[in-house]
Formats: C-alpha cells, structure tokens, sequence
C-alpha cells in the first residue's frame, strides 16, 4: 500500500460511525451584500480596481479602436501584441490598415517555441478580452483560449483588456452559477484585479514583477 493509499484510508475510517453536519449554507451570506443595481456596477468596479493602479476607460463598440489606438500612441508603444482570428482582433486590425502611422501589430499566430525570446524581451503590449468582471471585488474573469493564450496577458508589461458593461456580475457565487462551475470547473479562469505588485523583497512594493506593470481596461458600454 502507498502512502497516499495508507493517509486516504486513515482518513476514510476516521468518519467510520460520525454523523454528518447538515449543509445549512445560506446563499444571501454570498449574495445578499454585495448585489448592485445595474447604475452601480461601474462605478462599484472602478472604484475597486483604480485603488489598486488599474487604469479605467469608458467607452462603446463604435469607438474602442480609436480609443485603444490613442492610448497605444501616447504610452509611445512601438508595438501591440494581438490575437489576429478574434473578432476584437479583426476589429483592431481594420482599424490600423486605415490609420497607418500607428505603431506595429504583432500577431499570435505562431507556437511559442518559434518566438518565445521575441514575446519576451520585444513585445511592449497586448490586448485582450475578458469573460466579464465582478463588481464586488473589483476583479476582471480573464477565459485564455488557444486563439488568445494565457501568455498574452502574462507576459508583455502592459496589458489592454476588453470588457462589456453588460458582462459586469455582481459577486463570484453569480458568477459560478452561470457558467455552471459546480458541474466542472474551468481548467484556467483567472481573476485579475490589478497590475501585477510584490513585496516580497525588503517589504516594498513593486509593480510589474510576476505579470504586467499596467493594467488598462476599456468597458464598453451599452448604448
């Protein structure tokens, strides 16, 4: 018998003769403090999320482009990493072929193992969307695919993320009942609040260390 066998069987007898506690979860201790009327979800996200240096945007499906095509030009970006086949990607890509004095788009089309040095050392930016946001803890639900892989937000230092207004939730337990988690959680949702910091060295804090050093969020709105 190996020891994880011997340590689960311990275990198993220990219960032997015990009566289970009854499940007396109360789902309001969940729900009921942090419910928002929809006027106050924004404001509820944003609050949260600039006390941690996450850089707010408001603006709408028309004007996004524009917006995030400005905000890469005046952090003298020289280039924006995207996922070329989404259709944010596409979007992006229209909107730089008629404006194109913009800085370079780069593409994650490629395996990693062909351009691990380039995405590491010489790719400034990336975009990408998310799944949504919790209002109540000030947290973006950031779903990689294969199209947008987790490296595109864990890696370049600065991060623009997409969000739907309308994809604002109220708390995380409304969250895993719509996504349906209890019947199988995702192998890789992220919650993200903020710019990546540390304190670990010398208790001071610093920004940038285990992911981006910004966080940029354009929320768009519905009109």
């Amino acid at each position: 018998m190996s020891a994880k066998q011997n340590i689960l069987g311990k275990l198993r007898n220990s219960l032997t003769g015990t009566t289970p506690v009854p499940d007396d979860f109360d789902v309001e201790l969940l729900t009921a403090p942090y419910t928002y009327a929809p006027e106050q979800r924004i404001p509820q996200l944003r609050k949260l999320m600039e006390a941690v240096h996450t850089e707010i945007h408001l603006t709408c499906d028309e004007q996004w482009p524009a917006l995030l095509a400005q905000l890469v030009k005046d952090r003298q970006l020289p280039s924006l990493l995207i996922a070329p086949t989404t259709a944010h990607g596409q979007r992006v890509t229209q909107h730089w072929a008629n404006n194109p004095q913009l800085p370079t788009l780069k593409s994650y089309n490629r395996p990693i193992e062909e351009w691990k040095a380039e995405l590491f050392h010489d790719t400034p930016a990336s975009l990408t969307t998310t799944l949504g946001a919790i209002a109540a803890t000030g947290s973006l639900i950031l779903w990689p695919t294969r199209e947008e892989p987790r490296l595109m937000s864990l890696v370049p230092p600065v991060h623009f993320a997409l969000l739907k207004a309308s994809e604002i939730r109220d708390n995380f337990y409304q969250v895993q009942q719509e996504f349906k988690w209890a019947q199988g959680m995702p192998t890789n949702a992220l919650l993200v609040s903020g710019p990546s910091k540390t304190a670990d060295i010398e208790q001071v804090l610093a920004y940038g260390a285990h992911g981006p050093k910004d966080l940029v969020v354009l929320i768009l709105e519905d009109q």
